[in-house]
Formats: C-alpha cells, sequence, structure tokens
C-alpha cells in the first residue's frame, strides 16, 4: 500500500503525535510491507486559497505556483493519505489546513446530491483514496475537545475514513512516562496492524486507545507543576 503521511506538526518528527503516528506504521509493517512516504508540511511552500475558484472552472489549473502542485500528484498517486496532526485550538494546525484547502482542484464547481446533503463533483479520480486521521492533544481528556476536528475530517472525507484522537500526548516525548505509554503504543500498533489486515478497526480498540493513559486529575497536576 501506498502511505503518504501528511505530518501537520511544526515540530516535524519530534511530534509528540508523531510517535503516536510511527507505532500505527509499524503495526501496518507487521501485516506486510509498506511503501510509506513522509511530509513535513510546514516545510513545504503552499500559499493560502483565494477562493477565487479558477482551478475549478478551468481543470484543476490553480493561479499559484508553489509546492501544492506536486503534493496533489502524490495524493492522486497514493492508496492512504494518513493526516498526522496536533490538536490546535480545536482544529488542525494552519499549514496543514492550508493543505487541506488547497485540494480544491480535484473538485470542480457542478454539485451533485449525496445522501442529505450537497458534494462537487471531481474533476480527478481519487476514488480509490482512503483516509485516516490520527489526533493527538495536550488535555487530558477527549471530551469537548476533538468533536471540531472530527467533524471537518468526517464532512471532509464522507467515504473510507478511520479516526484515533488520543489525549494526554505530551507523555509521548517524556522518556519517564514510558510505563505508560509504552503500553498505549502497543495498543496503537496492534490498531495499525488490524487496520492493514482488515480495512478497519475495532471500536472498542478505538475507545481504548483514546482513553486517558493516566487519571486526568493527576495529569492536570503534573501539567501544572504540582507533581
Amino acid at each position: 500500500m501506498k502511505i503518504l503521511v501528511l505530518n501537520g506538526s511544526p515540530k516535524r518528527d519530534a511530534s509528540d503525535t508523531m510517535h503516536i503516528t510511527r507505532a500505527f506504521l509499524a503495526g501496518m509493517q507487521d501485516a506486510g510491507p509498506q511503501d510509506v512516504h513522509t511530509v513535513d508540511i510546514i516545510d513545504r511552500h503552499i500559499e493560502y486559497c483565494t477562493g477565487c475558484f479558477s482551478c475549478m472552472h478551468n481543470g484543476g489549473t490553480c493561479i499559484h505556483r508553489d509546492d501544492m502542485g506536486a503534493l496533489l500528484e502524490e495524493v492522486l498517486d497514493s492508496d492512504l493519505l494518513l493526516f498526522s496532526f496536533p490538536l490546535y485550538c480545536y482544529g488542525m494546525p494552519a499549514p496543514l489546513k492550508a493543505f487541506l484547502d488547497r485540494t480544491l482542484p480535484l473538485s470542480s464547481m457542478a454539485m451533485r446530491k449525496a445522501g442529505d446533503r450537497y458534494e462537487h463533483v471531481e474533476q480527478a479520480d481519487f476514488s480509490h483514496l482512503r483516509y485516516l486521521m490520527i489526533c493527538g492533544c495536550g488535555f487530558p481528556n477527549s471530551r469537548k475537545n476533538f468533536e471540531p476536528a472530527v467533524m471537518q475530517f468526517k464532512l471532509s472525507f464522507p467515504g473510507d475514513h478511520t479516526i484515533l484522537t488520543i489525549p494526554e500526548s505530551p507523555m509521548f516525548n517524556a522518556p519517564e512516562a514510558a510505563v505508560v505509554t509504552g503500553p498505549r503504543l502497543e495498543l496503537v500498533e496492534r490498531a495499525g496492524t488490524q487496520y492493514a489486515l482488515t480495512g478497519s478497526i475495532d471500536e472498542a480498540l478505538l475507545e481504548e486507545i483514546g482513553t486517558p493513559m493516566i487519571p486526568e486529575e493527576q495529569y492536570a497536576a503534573i501539567v501544572n507543576g504540582g507533581a
């Protein structure tokens, strides 16, 4: 499987969330060889979309001449897009959001009804793509934190999508927390293997991955310097 990892963290490889993503990819590799290419979005020249819709009228050609054209080619050549990012203001970091906005050339102005909503008709074939979101946050729980990012991802990719959300993610960059982060990464690796073999992840496993690694109050106290 050709996997394009879109790392949205400005910390690049040192990202808390990338610890989780690497464990997931290791699990996929356990199931069989995977062709993985990771792009640190912060290092790519991606202009902001101006909303001129030129690309939707003229066959997908954007007014900007930056790195996005090559990235879109790689997107279409992939089997799985893996969005890895930390939660920023209840959404994705701005550079990754700019990337998402600039996928507009894949669609045309024409619309069609899909269930109870409308969507743009594609002007490139991306029907083969699967989408996966791995998002970590620095708060000690998942409730009232991930929902906006999850909803945006579901609406952006209503087809074949899978979502992992993990609270307390700064602990993955703390060696002294290995006693709790190690077992959690083992669960993530198991999820990766399961996904590679079946194309989905058991709901119970997803829920377990998304629970706090240590009690919420203890985590908050550590962050606040009280422990």
